[in-house]
C-alpha cells in the first residue's frame, strides 16, 4: 500500500473554526489564554517546569500494571509503563470517549499524531523518554453521541435502554451492528480479521470501557500506546482536594468565569463552567450535583447530602465523583507526568480556558497541539478529480465554485465580460471629466446613469454563465458525486466515517500508512492518496 501526501494550511480548507485557525497562527489575541507555543522550544520549556511539580509516578505505574493484567499486551507497551517511573520520562497525551467501534475516522488520526509526537521527541530531545498516552473518557454518557457509527451512508444506531455512564455500560446490543458490519466488510481482504477483533473485544467484555480498551490495545500496542482508564477509585483519589473545593467552595466556576469573559469578547466559548463542575456517579446515574440551601442533591434523583455526609462520601468513594469538562483536565494532569495534549479545534478551544484555573490548583499547564486532520482519498476518485482538470485541494470549494472555474476555463474567457465592462467604466470616466469641468450638480446624474449601464452588464454576465453550465450537466454530476464521497453529508469525512472500511481494506497497512503520513509540530491539513 502506498500512501503519497498533500499538504495545505487549515485555514485554506474552509472548516475550521477562528478559534483554532488563529491558535495556529500565534494570532496576539490569544496568546494571553495558553503558556507554551507549540514548538520543539515549548515542549522544552513545559519539561522543565513539569519537572517542577508533584508527580505521581508510583501510582501511576502500579494502577496500569493492574490494569494491563487482564489483557496480552506487547513489550513496547510494557516498556512504556516501565518507563513512567523514571524522572526523565513525560508523557504526550490525547483523550477522547469511548465512542462504540471508535466512532469517527479522527478517533484514530488524533492517537496516531500523540504516537507520531512521542517518537519525534525521542529523536530531537535523546535525553528524555517520550510515552504516549490515550486518557479514555469513560464517564461521559452522552449515548446519542457515542452510541452509533457510519457505515456506507447508514447511521448504525446501537439499541439500548441504558442509561449513566457510556464505558459502564455492559455490551449487549452491539452484536446487532457488527453482524451487519460482518455482512457488509466480510467480503474485503481484512474483513474477516476485522470481524473477528470486534467479535472478541465487544463479545467477551463486560463494559464498553474494557471492549474500547481491548480494541485500542490490539490496533496501537505495537506501537507503545499507552490506554488509561480513569474510572478509577485510586487513580481519583489525588483530586479529593481539588473536588471538595469545588464541592464546598465553588472555586473553579469564578476563576474560569473571568476568563471566558475575556476570551469571549471575540471568540465563541466552547465550554460554561456550572456552580460544581462534578457529576455523581453511581451504578446506572451520572447526574450533575447542585447545592440548595444547605444541602446538595443529585439532579434527576432522591439521593441528598449534608456537609458531613458529603465530605464522608467523597472520602470513602472518590470514584463516585465524576469531573465534567472543566476539571477532567486538572485530573489528567496532575496524574501524568504530562507536556503536550493533542486535540481537536474544540478541545483546543476549552483548554485555552483553563490556564488560570490550572495555575490557581498549581498544575501544569500543557503545550496544545491542534490534532492532525486528514482527507482520504482513494485512486478513483484522484483519476476522477484529475480527469476534470483538478488539483486535490481545488474541491474544498464548493460545487458552484468548481463548476463555474470548470466551465470559464472551457469557454477560453468568453463568457466574461471584463472588456465590455472596462469600457463602460472608462467610458463614464471621461463623462464625468467633461461634466465636471461645465457643472460639478451633474456627477450625481452621471454617476446614477453608470449603475443603470453597468448592472444590465453583470447580470448578462451571469446569464451567460449559467446559460453555459447547462451544457456541463455530466461534469456537474461528476463533480456532485466526488463532493459526495469525500465531504459526507457537506463536512470533512474525518467527522462522518469511520475506520472500518479502510481497515477492512487494507488491514493493519491502513493504520501504517497513517502513522507515516502524520505530522508532528507542522500543524497543517494532510491530503492522504491511497494507492
Amino acid at each position: 500500500m502506498n500512501c503519497n501526501t498533500t499538504q495545505l494550511p487549515y485555514i485554506a480548507t474552509g472548516y475550521f473554526s477562528k478559534i483554532a485557525t488563529d491558535y495556529l497562527q500565534q494570532a496576539p489575541s490569544l496568546r494571553p489564554f495558553y503558556q507554551y507555543e507549540p514548538t520543539l522550544q515549548g515542549i522544552q520549556e513545559a519539561i522543565k517546569d513539569r519537572q517542577q511539580l508533584p508527580l505521581h509516578r508510583s501510582l501511576l505505574s502500579a494502577s496500569l500494571q493492574k490494569q494491563y493484567s487482564a489483557v496480552t499486551t506487547t513489550e513496547a507497551v510494557q516498556k512504556n509503563i516501565a518507563l513512567l517511573q523514571q524522572d526523565n520520562t513525560f508523557t504526550i497525551t490525547t483523550a477522547h470517549q469511548p465512542a462504540i467501534f471508535t466512532g469517527h475516522l479522527y478517533f484514530i488520526y488524533k492517537i496516531l499524531h500523540t504516537i507520531k509526537l512521542a517518537a519525534r521527541l525521542k529523536q530531537d530531545l535523546p535525553q528524555y523518554e517520550f510515552v504516549p498516552v490515550f486518557w479514555m473518557g469513560s464517564e461521559d454518557a452522552d449515548l446519542d453521541e457515542l452510541g452509533n457509527i457510519w457505515l456506507s451512508g447508514d447511521k448504525l444506531v446501537w439499541d439500548t435502554q441504558q442509561t449513566g455512564a457510556v464505558g459502564r455500560m455492559n455490551t449487549k446490543g452491539l452484536e446487532a451492528i457488527i453482524h451487519r458490519i460482518e455482512g457488509e466488510l466480510s467480503v474485503q481482504p481484512h474483513g474477516q480479521e476485522l470481524v473477528q477483533l470486534l467479535k472478541d473485544c465487544y463479545g467477551n467484555s463486560p463494559d464498553i470501557q474494557t471492549a474500547t480498551f481491548k480494541l485500542l490495545n490490539a490496533l496501537f500496542a505495537d506501537y507503545g500506546l499507552i490506554v488509561i482508564l480513569p474510572d478509577n477509585a485510586e487513580l481519583k483519589r489525588i483530586m479529593q482536594p481539588v473536588f471538595e473545593d469545588d464541592l464546598f467552595n465553588q472555586t473553579a466556576s469564578g476563576i474560569v468565569e473571568k476568563t471566558i469573559g475575556r476570551l469571549g469578547e471575540q471568540y465563541k466559548v466552547q465550554a460554561n463552567p456550572r456552580a460544581i463542575n462534578l457529576f455523581y456517579l453511581e451504578g446506572n446515574i451520572r447526574e450533575r450535583i447542585e447545592k440548595q440551601g444547605n444541602e446538595w442533591t443529585v439532579v434527576g434523583t432522591d439521593i441528598r447530602f449534608t456537609a458531613e455526609t458529603l465530605k464522608k462520601e467523597l472520602e470513602e468513594h472518590p470514584e463516585r465523583f465524576s469531573p465534567n469538562v472543566i476539571l477532567r483536565g486538572i485530573y489528567q494532569e496532575t496524574l501524568l507526568p504530562n507536556i503536550a495534549f493533542i486535540g481537536g479545534g474544540g478541545e483546543t478551544s476549552y483548554w485555552l480556558e483553563l490556564k488560570d484555573l490550572m495555575q490557581h490548583y498549581k498544575v501544569s499547564y500543557p503545550v496544545l497541539v491542534l490534532r492532525n486532520s486528514f482527507l482520504i482519498v482513494e485512486e478513483k476518485w484522484e483519476d476522477k478529480i484529475h480527469k476534470l482538470g483538478f488539483g486535490l485541494a481545488d474541491f474544498f470549494q464548493n460545487e458552484q465554485q468548481l463548476l463555474t472555474a470548470l466551465v470559464t476555463r472551457h469557454s477560453n474567457g468568453h463568457l466574461k465580460l471584463e472588456n465590455e465592462l472596462l469600457a463602460a467604466e472608462q467610458l463614464y470616466k471621461q463623462l464625468r471629466e467633461k461634466a465636471g469641468h461645465i457643472d460639478e450638480t451633474l456627477l450625481p446624474h452621471i454617476e446614477a446613469l453608470e449603475i443603470k449601464t453597468l448592472k444590465p452588464i453583470q447580470e448578462l454576465e451571469k446569464k451567460m454563465l449559467r446559460a453555459e453550465k447547462k451544457k456541463y450537466e455530466q461534469e456537474q454530476h461528476q463533480i456532485n458525486t466526488i463532493k459526495a464521497a469525500l465531504f459526507p453529508a457537506g463536512g470533512l469525512q474525518e467527522r462522518i466515517e469511520n475506520f472500518l472500511p479502510y481497515y477492512a481494506l487494507w488491514g493493519k497497512a491502513f493504520i501504517d500508512c497513517v502513522y507515516k503520513s502524520s505530522l508532528t509540530l507542522e500543524q497543517e491539513f494532510v491530503i492522504l492518496q491511497q494507492k
